[in-house]
């Protein structure tokens, strides 16, 4: 696991991802692979409360192992909150990450994601794919 240097940059692209878990264990939100050669600077997560009738927990987590896709279950590696358990009211929404607590996401870690309701909780997150 590398950082690359950001300084000689070659490219930057700007993203937009978003996903629902359909359960309640961590997911991954967004990977960053090992060897990627690429560091994504993390402009914005929210999480929107879509249950509509309750309020919903929420967990966004730096996960340390970023090899597997969006969706999936992370293996092996330690989960560091950057919320932990937070309630979202009833059709509301929450920002966990914005341009003023920006993060970088170097390579072979993730962004996890875990609700406390199926399907409750849709997490947008906005971020800056920087190659060098």
């Amino acid at each position: 696991m590398s950082n690359p240097n950001i300084v000689a940059v070659t490219a930057i692209y700007g993203t937009t991802t978003y996903y629902t878990p359909s359960g309640t264990s961590a997911v991954v939100l967004l990977p960053n692979a090992a060897a990627s050669g690429l560091v994504f600077k993390i402009n914005q997560i929210v999480c929107a409360n879509v249950n509509g009738s309750s309020a919903v927990n929420a967990t966004v987590s730096i996960y340390s192992n970023g090899a597997v896709a969006q969706g999936s279950a992370p293996s092996g590696g330690t989960a560091y909150p950057i919320i932990s358990t937070i309630s979202v009211p009833a059709s509301a929404s929450v920002i966990a990450v914005d341009k003023t607590t920006a993060i970088y996401l170097m390579e072979g870690t993730s962004i996890t994601i875990t609700s406390g309701t199926a399907s409750g909780i849709t997490y947008t997150i906005s971020y800056e794919s920087i190659a060098a």
